[in-house]
């Protein structure tokens, strides 16, 4: 089961020239679409002198929710570069934002695509590219006795234990790669008196 996915570690730069035009490329690790737009607006204020500020994105493990912004280039010259970035190096919660400071001499349409592609390429290749898992959680509730049992599959099976709680039943939320979800649950259910909650993510 493929439960990983690349992703970079940290924010990133890279610029490229091309006829005078300048490119800056920032890279930022994102996990939602809100953090992408907080991030636009923060690049338009702070480069609201440079005549374009163009962007792609590309959200969660599947790689299925994505975009790509050309912000007043000729239509495919700027966003789409600049996704292509994304895919060829097969990364996910990502947004690479390039700013362009217009040089003069006009680029055309084939020179637009080689200077976004070129400017996102130069900052990915300053990025350092890591993979992550695809984890999934799990909450359950089980009569104390039988604590020593449960604890000792969360010691085999070693999931991260998020939440625990004892009242009169005890509680627990457990996180765990999702590849080795199936197992962990398997094992669980074998417990007496174990019962998985119903808000289960």
């Amino acid at each position: 089961m493929d439960d990983t996915y690349k992703t970079i570690a940290a924010p990133a730069e890279g610029t490229y020239t091309e006829k005078r035009s300048k490119f800056l490329a920032f890279a930022f690790p994102v996990s939602t679409v809100e953090e992408v737009k907080a991030i636009q607006e923060r690049m338009q204020k702070e480069y609201y002198d440079a005549r374009h500020v163009c962007y792609a994105y590309m959200l969660g493990p599947e790689r299925k929710e994505f975009r790509a912004n050309d912000n007043g280039e000729p239509s495919g010259t700027a966003g789409k570069p600049i996704l292509g970035q994304i895919n060829s190096n097969g990364l996910t919660d990502i947004a690479i934002f390039v700013v362009r400071y217009f040089g003069g001499i006009k680029l055309g349409t084939s020179g637009l695509i080689v200077a976004y592609k070129a400017a996102a390429a130069e900052c990915l290749a300053t990025a350092e590219i890591i993979e992550k898992t695809v984890d999934e959680e799990v909450s359950f509730g089980f009569e104390y006795p039988f604590m020593n049992d449960v604890m000792r599959i969360v010691k085999e099976e070693g999931p991260k234990i998020l939440e625990q709680g004892y009242n009169q039943d005890c509680t627990m939320r457990l996180r765990i790669r999702k590849s080795l979800m199936p197992k962990l649950k398997e094992r669980l259910s074998k417990v007496d008196s174990l019962h998985l909650m119903d808000d289960e993510k």
